[in-house]
């Protein structure tokens, strides 16, 4: 049986830039979910993928408002499948944080779902 692991990150207050975020796969995993959301209504967008190309596995979506994440699945990653990620691998996500001059979001939420191996 596989093990799961979630790897989360938050940025309180509304936000004025662009944010990215990027760590570095412990191991072999493949991602199977991601949930991405504000505290309040804005129009940012989120894309995740790797260092080397950043919406390999999630080109630009909206994320969730007003509390309530927007959840990407397998069908929602490029190629509709659930992408595998080699150890060492740096992955991105991207956040535009108001999605082309829309609403900035505030106290922005990502929580990705891994399984290992």
């Amino acid at each position: 049986m596989n093990r799961i692991f979630q790897t989360s990150f938050h940025i309180p207050g509304t936000l004025s830039a662009n944010a990215l975020i990027e760590w570095t796969a412990p191991f072999d995993c493949q991602l199977i979910h991601i949930s991405g959301v504000a505290s309040n209504d804005s129009d940012a967008t989120l894309e995740v993928g790797t260092s080397a190309d950043a919406d390999l596995y999630v080109v630009s979506a909206v994320i969730g408002d007003s509390g309530t994440p927007a959840e990407w699945a397998r069908t929602d990653f490029v190629g509709d499948q659930f992408p595998h990620i080699a150890d060492g691998t740096i992955l991105s996500a991207a956040l535009d944080y108001d999605g082309s001059s829309g609403t900035a979001a505030a106290d922005f939420t990502l929580v990705l779902t891994f399984t290992e191996g």
